[in-house]
């Protein structure tokens, strides 16, 4: 009895975790404006973001798509979609600040070519390889808190933690575009979560009425 019990719980819940597992992506962030020659703003799923340092330019509405899917993407991390982009010349002290604390920062990266970065953090590298430019890697130094671009790296690092901000220093290139993410885990869809209660309460009737056994008859 209990293994048929099991069996139809698992198949209730099959389509439930199907559902979370498909939706849970990288969101990135929405590129609003420049208010300034050195400061691009935009939100990250209802946070504020600020970028602070040197500019080449910025996308935040409109213009070429630089983060085109040439084979770096791998894994859970779907490539930025949109043309909103920070582009980077002039090297030195740069920013990301957020107005509340994020947890597992994504940095995606479009043709930094022959850049040393540094930051005050250490990354993972998530995917590398070809992008809108050419093809490259990421090589990390430093207790992976740098790297060098070898080629036109394009690619995403993982930043793992809980901050506020993230300051990193660039060296100078003609220019070297940035954006960045955060995982979003999908709130179960409603149909899914009323499948899996009803399931689960004729499951607890079902026991029910076996534990009560076969009605009594009275005799007179």
């Amino acid at each position: 009895m209990f293994k048929g019990l099991a069996i139809f719980v698992g198949a209730l819940a099959l389509p439930f975790a199907t559902s979370a597992a498909s939706a849970v992506t990288v969101q990135w962030a929405d590129l609003t404006g420049q208010p300034d020659a050195t400061t691009v703003v935009g939100t990250l799923a209802g946070i504020g973001v600020t970028y602070s340092g040197s500019l080449s330019f910025s996308q935040t509405a409109g213009g070429t798509d630089y983060w085109t899917d040439s084979g770096y993407t791998q894994g859970l991390v779907n490539r930025p979609t949109g043309s909103d982009i920070i582009a980077l010349n002039g090297g030195g002290a740069k920013s990301i600040s957020f107005s509340a604390p994020v947890t597992d920062l994504y940095v995606a990266f479009t043709s930094w070519n022959g850049n040393t970065v540094s930051f005050d953090r250490p990354f993972e590298i998530i995917s590398q390889g070809c992008g809108y430019w050419g093809c490259g890697s990421f090589v990390p130094t430093a207790g992976n808190t740098q790297f060098f671009g070898s080629g036109e790296v394009h690619g995403v690092l993982k930043f793992a933690g809980t901050f506020s901000t993230l300051n990193f220093t660039d060296t100078s290139e003609n220019w070297h575009g940035l954006t960045v993410g955060i995982i979003e885990s999908a709130v179960p869809e409603p149909a899914s979560w009323a499948m899996l209660i009803t399931g689960l309460g004729l499951v607890g009737f079902r026991m029910r009425r076996r534990r009560g056994g076969p009605a009594r008859q009275v005799v007179a």
